[in-house]
């Protein structure tokens, strides 16, 4: 019998169902929402809405000018991350631990608990509540898959030397901070974030393959092959000798529907260019059918709402939309987002434009791009029409592509499935290496 495993995520913003989501082939049953499936009791009910309300409520809220910035880091001062260095003092349970401690108490993921005890199997979590939650009640197999490259002290029980969570982390840098907190060095493994197998293949076929386009696509005047395409042929096959398709710019709106004129800005400047069919730009918009109206208005306006060469991505649940996205995904040259576990994608050879971050940990993303070459912090979108072409022209994209390919861990949602499957763990652990 294939081994499953308790696959539990939560429905806040989009990062943890994304990281979820493409581990569905070893989920018993379906992959669990843990503010939404078998929660019964009201006073946990109101807590999760209240907590995803909120998160959503202060990211809208930022562009607001003075009040929105009261609001959001009074609200982000809880989620702060505190410097990294120096490395060897190891960080106390704050505030936050023992606010989450009690809530356990109080029954917070009791339902799902209770359903999943029925069970034995191991338990895969993509946000911190729902491990936490297992480990204070009592669970043995847990597995906790950090979904960016810091994370705050929340993500660890208070007394972490006593903890049966092991953590999956998507880096290096994730690992060490684990290593502040006091978890032990036994229950951290490095196996890169869960990126979606159609947008892989289990040799990196379809990931090579699209590779190989994109890099053609971001390198017009071959700056970048003259000096490293012997180098890319090496490791991915063959560079098409032309262009089958126009450059593809993707732009993303976060979760909680934050930065929503940044996709228009965009379209605008770039509108002589769509309609020559130079340029296809893809604006997302997720669930979240007022972004998709918004988009759908302001693009008949500017009479661009039959071209073919822009594309608004909505779906009216999550499954569906995290499925057409990665369908598209294959054709997309470069994205446009703020910093969240979309940095991750970049592993997938794509060069990253960097919206502005909303919260601690987004920030940490956005320097971990940046240090590993293939994130650029976006100019002003009024003028992309400029900046874009740029870059393009010199063959930087094509590198920020190649960087992303070569330095982020690309084979995350393999790795964690052999680790479920077959028991493997010892092949994530040891010197903190990022691992392909």
């Amino acid at each position: 019998m294939e081994k499953k495993a308790w696959v539990i995520s939560v429905d806040m913003g989009y990062g943890h169902q994304r990281a979820a989501y493409p581990l569905s082939d070893i989920a018993y049953e379906k992959i669990i929402t843990a503010n939404t499936d078998f929660v019964t009791n009201f006073k946990e009910k109101f807590l999760w809405r209240s907590s995803q309300s909120g998160y959503e409520f202060v990211s809208r809220t930022k562009a607001i000018p003075i009040i929105g910035n009261t609001i959001f880091n009074a609200y982000d001062k809880l989620q702060s991350i505190s410097p990294f260095f120096p490395f060897n003092s190891i960080e106390k349970p704050n505030g936050n631990v023992f606010f989450l401690k009690t809530l356990v108490k109080m029954g917070i993921c009791k339902g799902i608990l209770n359903q999943i005890k029925e069970k034995d199997l191991p338990i895969i979590t993509t946000h911190f509540i729902p491990s936490i939650a297992a480990d204070y009640n009592g669970f043995q197999t847990i597995f906790s898959i950090i979904t960016d490259t810091d994370i705050n002290r929340v993500w660890v029980p208070d007394d972490p030397k006593r903890s049966n969570i092991k953590y999956l982390t998507p880096t290096r840098h994730a690992a060490m901070r684990l290593l502040k907190y006091g978890v032990p060095k036994s229950n951290i493994f490095i196996t890169g974030f869960p990126l979606p197998k159609e947008n892989i293949g289990e040799s990196q076929e379809i990931l090579k393959e699209d590779l190989l386009k994109r890099i053609r696509i971001l390198d017009p005047n071959e700056r970048f092959l003259k000096v490293y395409k012997n180098v890319i042929e090496k490791y991915l096959g063959e560079i098409p000798q032309k262009a089958t398709r126009p450059l593809t710019l993707c732009y993303m709106v976060g979760g909680a529907g934050a930065q929503i004129d940044i996709g228009i800005k965009i379209v605008k400047s770039l509108k002589e260019k769509i309609i020559k069919g130079k340029i296809k730009v893809i604006l997302v918009a997720g669930i979240r059918e007022q972004v998709k109206n918004y988009f759908e208005m302001e693009l008949q306006k500017m009479k661009l709402n039959d071209s073919d060469f822009v594309e608004v991505i909505f779906s009216k649940n999550k499954t569906e939309y995290f499925r057409k996205f990665n369908e598209s995904l294959r054709n997309i040259d470069i994205i446009w987002t703020k910093p969240s576990e979309l940095s991750f994608y970049t592993a997938l050879g794509i060069p990253i434009i960097i919206a502005p971050p909303v919260g601690a940990h987004e920030h940490y993303n956005q320097r971990w791009l940046t240090h590993i070459g293939s994130g650029f912090s976006q100019d002003e979108p009024e003028y992309v029409n400029d900046w874009l072409y740029y870059v393009l022209e010199s063959g930087r994209y094509a590198e920020a592509a190649w960087d992303g390919y070569m330095r982020a861990p690309t084979m995350g949602t393999y790795r964690i499935e052999k680790i479920i499957k077959e028991g493997i763990i010892e092949m994530c652990k040891g010197d903190f290496t990022d691992l392909r």
